[in-house]
């Protein structure tokens, strides 16, 4: 897996992925930058996030459950000095659907945190990572 950061001036730098699809990113401007674009840290949290996401509405999917609506809630805490790397991440499964099933909820984050997401195999060497869930039935 590769990708290119290309500077853009200030603290602003372009990433490209494999695919060749471009995600900007920017500081803060009390850092050099003018908010442009995505912090560099909250990618690895949208990261993560997305790492899960797909795993569980696919174990979803296959337990043939009648998911409407799916998202993830990412929030984390970091610690006060440099590098104020993530110290407790917080996700929280918000799924909505018709007869939607608890056990098999609770399954597919197990399987996604226990087993599939890589992503999270490697930040839980790093932070506490715990979980919540939250079913709407429509």
């Amino acid at each position: 897996m590769d990708s290119k950061l290309t500077w853009q001036g200030k603290m602003a730098f372009v990433g490209v992925g494999e695919e060749g699809i471009s995600i900007p990113m920017d500081a803060h401007p009390a850092v050099g930058g003018e908010g442009k674009g995505v912090l560099p840290m909250e990618l690895i949290l949208v990261g993560l996030g997305g790492c899960t996401a797909m795993d569980v509405i696919s174990i979803l999917a296959k337990k043939r459950q009648e998911v409407t609506g799916f998202e993830i809630n990412v929030h984390a805490n970091r610690a006060e000095e440099h590098p104020k790397v993530f110290t407790d991440i917080t996700i929280e499964y918000v799924v909505t659907g018709k007869n939607i099933d608890e056990e098999s909820v609770v399954r597919a984050i197990e399987l996604s945190e226990t087993k599939y997401c890589p992503g999270m195999a490697m930040l839980r060497k790093a932070a506490n990572i715990s979980n919540a869930y939250k079913i709407i039935q429509a």
